[in-house]
């Protein structure tokens, strides 16, 4: 079986999560977060910085890997598995690419989200904890 590999930033970023809203299907008009496939000749890292800037102009300095999610079902347009990262966000703020809106959320007042990108917020959220009070 052949999956696609993806990636996903949670960019902390002015003491908020940054999301974006799609502009594409599927979850067209949804909050998620950042990312992206992972093209030809790129390490999983090169293309989470690339993603990152793509649709949130920012620059990220990576913190940790969250995780690895493989659900079979947790993408509709097939089997794509995606390696979550936390991230710091710099820079300035803006939307492109992909994204209609590029919003900063409180961990706390987070919207509906695409795919299982709040399972891992939630999946991460000791971490941001952690970091956001260091940072305060």
């Amino acid at each position: 079986m052949i999956y696609d590999l993806t990636v996903d930033a949670i960019i902390l970023y002015d003491h908020k999560i940054v999301l974006i809203k799609r502009k594409n299907p599927p979850y067209e008009n949804y909050y998620a977060l950042p990312g992206g496939f992972v093209e030809k000749g790129e390490t999983v890292e090169q293309a989470l910085i690339r993603e990152a800037k793509e649709e949130t102009g920012l620059d990220i300095e990576v913190l940790k890997l969250v995780g690895v999610y493989s659900d079979p079902q947790r993408d509709p347009r097939g089997r794509v598995v995606s390696l979550c990262h936390l991230t710091k966000g710099s820079g300035t703020l803006a939307s492109a690419s992909d994204s209609i809106e590029t919003t900063l959320f409180d961990i706390s007042e987070l919207p509906e989200l695409a795919f299982d990108h709040a399972k891992m917020i939630v999946d991460a959220k000791e971490y941001i904890d952690g970091f956001l009070s260091k940072v305060r």
